[in-house]
């Protein structure tokens, strides 16, 4: 990445070809901050998806077009027959595209027009960046590809994996297999109404908390009279935009999850080939195949696949007697840039509304705030209005009739959602809707049915305890500080009862330094505090009988949701899990009150810093995940 400040960048041209009106290069210019940031200001949107291509392909090189050559479905042709498989469905997906692109209204087709003509001019310019004979011909279409959705096929192969294990047995209990998120990760998102500002103005606190690598990319886009606008993009493409804000609004995002596909068994009809029953008459399935070509040494060789197709979904697999179905909202869905385009350009909420409307982004929370002082939070998803239990992606449906399968999403105005609420604040730490804020929690009877019920984590109620704290306006500054609180709040809630039982015990001198160390330590993951990593690894070693075993005195309540859980459940486990723990930190660093930044670092080549922040599970709002790194350190 370029750390240059205030430089001009000409886009690869000579100077006798920007004359030339075909020629983008002509048509946008580029700063990059003296942190390598992009501002892109740009005659046309056009003009503008050909700078972000640049900037993007200067800045990650390779990863961008064989993004696209991925999506297009050539790997093979330049890889070989190892990268064939996901060629198939990328051949499909782009035969979608290609026969709705004109639905997209003209402006989103020049921002996809515009990038991957910057990438074909960057890999004509830098061909020895790229494996022989990589293509420069890539279209609107492929770059499309990036913003849609292929059919949920992992969940197909969950639930063909579980069916072999099952004997072929099609159904199985509702939600049998739903695993738990991983706490240790998250998103934080915050909005602030100007009655809790010093500024008077609102407030939007975006805070990812993904890793370096996660494909976040930062840049300025400015049309003149057309786009004005700030945001993480994704690498590889012109959408898919996280968040940002323009001069009127900005928005944040928080990974939400929500069931979005079905998956049913129809009888086929006796006797007949490929047709099965539905609404008492024999429907036929529809046969496509798909060939691909592949290197094969100096030559080429292509390879042919056939795939089937009901009225409901695409097949997934047949068997005794049944045709299994996969019926999913996302299916041919291309609209995703073209709505984030909207939202990039609307100047009011009622514009950003209408753009959400369009219900072509499937997740995510959104938390929104705009200059006009509105604040506004939704759990979006393109949600199905099933007409039957959600059996999740290890079962199936049996179904007979139409009316049995879900045909419908509910709409978005009826998705959880809050307008400038009491207390003037909005949260979200990735959690369920119902308590983004405390004044006005949602009523669970009154919300879609398949929206996850209310719950709580640690993290969320540290939020809350920040939020709604003595200070009743903040400013921008006080934000900051806040979204870096170190606090751990898990040692808020179980260290009393630990400490309580450490004092009933016997004389024993590794739980007696153990217990000192612990009394000493601040409950902070900052850097520089002692007795965080004693803390962590006991709770590892208490927790490590799984979540069926009890851990608190007192499970989380929505009576009291902002103060449970709380307490141990077995205290006599607690302290032999400290024992243990106390001698594998004395081991493994040489001091029970090794400082929290000793052991957990943040590294680039050339550089350690040591850096504070814990996993979600431990209360953590500043919410970091690490790996253990070849020196033992956390990283």
């Amino acid at each position: 990445m370029r750390r240059t400040l205030a430089v001009l960048i000409a886009l690869a041209a000579p100077l006798s070809a920007q004359t030339d009106p075909n020629d983008l290069s002509a048509r946008v210019e580029i700063i990059r901050t003296a942190y390598g940031v992009p501002h892109i200001r740009a005659d046309d949107l056009r003009a503008f998806g050909y700078g972000l291509a640049w900037v993007q392909l200067e800045d990650y090189g390779p990863m961008v077009a064989l993004g696209l050559l991925r999506e297009r479905g050539q790997l093979a042709r330049v890889f070989g027959h190892d990268s064939i498989d996901s060629d198939f469905l990328a051949r499909a997906m782009l035969g979608v595209v290609r026969s709705r692109y004109l639905e997209l209204d003209q402006p989103t087709r020049d921002v996809y027009e515009g990038f991957a003509r910057g990438v074909n001019r960057y890999v004509s310019l830098h061909a020895q960046e790229f494996p022989a004979g990589f293509p420069s011909d890539f279209t609107g279409y492929d770059v499309v590809l990036r913003d849609v959705s292929p059919p949920p096929f992992a969940a197909a192969r969950r639930f063909l994996a579980r069916l072999q294990e099952r004997g072929s047995r099609p159904t199985a209990n509702p939600g049998e297999e739903r695993g738990d998120p991983d706490l240790n990760e998250g998103s934080n998102a915050w909005a602030l109404a100007p009655r809790r500002t010093v500024s008077g103005h609102a407030i939007l606190l975006r805070n990812p908390h993904l890793a370096w690598d996660a494909g976040y990319y930062e840049a300025h886009a400015i049309v003149p009279g057309v786009l004005d606008f700030y945001g993480d993009f994704r690498i590889g493409g012109p959408f898919t935009v996280i968040g940002g804000f323009n001069r009127a609004l900005g928005w944040a995002t928080t990974n939400n999850s929500s069931p979005q596909s079905a998956i049913y068994a129809l009888d086929v009809v006796p006797g007949a080939v490929d047709q099965v029953l539905l609404d008492g008459a024999a429907v036929p399935l529809v046969r496509g195949a798909i060939s691909v070509e592949y290197r094969n040494g100096p030559g080429f060789s292509s390879e042919t696949r056939e795939f089937w197709s009901s009225p409901i979904g695409p097949v997934i697999h047949r068997d005794g007697g049944k045709v299994y179905v996969l019926r999913s909202a996302g299916d041919a869905e291309i609209r995703g840039g073209e709505q984030f385009l909207r939202m990039m350009r609307a100047q009011s909420f009622a514009q950003w509304r209408e753009a959400m409307r369009m219900q072509a982004r499937a997740t995510s929370n959104f938390t929104y705030a705009d200059a006009a002082g509105n604040i506004f939070y939704v759990w979006n998803a393109t949600l199905p209005d099933f007409p039957h239990p959600v059996l999740g992606d290890t079962s199936a449906i049996a179904v007979a009739r139409s009316e049995q399968v879900w045909t419908r999403l509910v709409p978005w105005d009826s998705l959880p959602q809050l307008l400038n609420p009491k207390d003037g604040y909005l949260h979200n730490e990735n959690d369920p809707p119902h308590y983004t804020n405390l004044r006005q929690p949602m009523d669970p009877g009154r919300l879609p049915a398949n929206v996850p019920p209310p719950t709580l984590s640690l993290r969320s109620q540290l939020a809350l305890t920040l939020l709604t704290g003595a200070k009743k306006k903040l400013r921008l500054e006080d934000v900051v500080r806040l979204k870096h609180s170190y606090r751990m709040l898990l040692a808020d809630r179980v260290k009393p009862d630990l400490l309580a039982a450490l004092d009933s015990a016997g004389p024993d001198s590794t739980l007696r330094e153990a217990g000192a160390v612990l009394r000493r330590w601040d409950n902070t993951a900052s850097p520089e505090s002692r007795g965080g990593v004693l803390f962590e690894t006991w709770w590892r070693r208490y927790v490590q009988g799984g979540r069926d075993t009890p851990r608190f005195a007192i499970a989380w309540s929505p009576e009291d949701p902002i103060g449970t859980p709380r307490g141990l459940a077995d205290k006599s486990r607690a302290l032999s899990a400290l024992r243990a723990a106390a001698v594998d930190v004395q081991r493994h660093y040489g001091a029970l009150d090794v400082a929290w930044g000793e052991l957990h670092r943040v590294r680039f080549p050339g550089k350690d810093y040591p850096v504070g922040g814990c996993g979600g599970e431990l209360g953590c709002f500043r919410v970091l995940q690490y790996r253990e790194e070849p020196d033992g350190k956390l990283a």
